[in-house]
């Protein structure tokens, strides 16, 4: 597998342990590979969600979570999205250089 694509999936169990533990669970849940028929349809309707993000309670943020769901399904999408978070980290570090990202 690709380093990247390996700091990914590290990036996303080191922001799962950050939830509750009901948390936790439910996305373990979701994240098996038996669950794929309920994560795709859910991706897609998160990212169909951001592009709506115009209407409330809909936002911008179910953008980068619908892909990043999605991203179990396509690992295709692992690298970029790893890439992304890290010019965020550097951008928010650039931003607020004494707050921890």
């Amino acid at each position: 597998m690709n380093p990247t694509a390996e700091a990914w999936d590290a990036r996303v169990d080191r922001l799962t342990e950050r939830l509750p533990e009901r948390g936790q669970r439910w996305l373990a849940w979701l994240r098996a590979p038996s669950r794929r028929w309920i994560r795709i349809p859910a991706a897609f309707l998160l990212v169909l969600g951001g592009f709506l993000s115009i209407l409330p309670v809909l936002g911008l943020w179910m953008l980068p979570l619908g892909l990043a769901l999605l991203s179990e399904d396509w690992p295709v999408l692992k690298v970029p999205l790893e890439h992304a978070a890290r010019g965020i980290e550097r951008l928010w570090r650039k931003v607020f250089p004494d707050r921890t990202a």
